[in-house]
């Protein structure tokens, strides 16, 4: 399903859509990850979310740190570089989208630049997330025991510091029609 495919379903099913001014609690179910899997879906809007039979997609931010100890200060530790990691992982549903993309010959047997895709992710309740590039390692393809549902697990290692997005500010988006809603011109 794509991003704009989601949203149309949450706002019909659920009554959520992203607004600016929300305050409240966020679930692990509020936040949409997608990836973009083929050059031509050109919008945000028409990238694949990860979400059929996905169990986890948690975010984790790794900074580098360095110890220094300096004079009369004592030991500071300095933070330096963050990389942005999620873990993906749940039960395989072949025809998915997502998974078919992820667990393909060409990701899982993939190295270097062929593995590396663009990715967004952002909170369903406020519309603000981010959206950068990373490097799609497939750890599991087919787990699990006898009588089990197969699983999959996907480790995603961003690359450089993504940037804000805000789907509410996303020209691109607010150009596609929701169900009951006029296209801006």
């Amino acid at each position: 399903m794509t991003v704009s495919e989601t949203l149309a379903k949450l706002k019909t099913d659920k009554d959520i859509e992203p607004k600016a001014d929300y305050t409240g609690v966020e679930r692990a179910d509020d936040f949409i990850f997608a990836i973009q899997t083929s050059t031509e879906q050109n919008k945000v809007g028409d990238w694949i979310v990860c979400a059929e039979r996905v169990k986890e997609h948690s975010g984790a931010l790794n900074a580098t740190t360095e110890d220094n100890s300096y004079i009369r200060a004592g030991t500071v530790t300095e933070k330096g570089e963050v990389q942005r990691t999620f873990a993906l992982n749940g039960n395989r549903c072949v025809g998915d989208a997502a998974q078919d993309f992820l667990l393909s010959h060409k990701v899982k047997f993939g190295s270097g630049q062929s593995v590396i895709f663009p990715y967004v992710y952002f909170s369903v309740k406020t519309g603000k997330g981010e959206k950068g590039q990373a490097s799609f390692i497939v750890t599991s393809d087919t787990s699990g025991a006898a009588g089990a549902a197969a699983g999959f697990a996907c480790d995603v290692k961003g690359i450089g510091t993504p940037s804000e997005y805000d789907y509410l500010n996303d020209p691109d988006m607010q150009t596609q029609a929701a169900p009951g809603k006029a296209v801006k011109a």
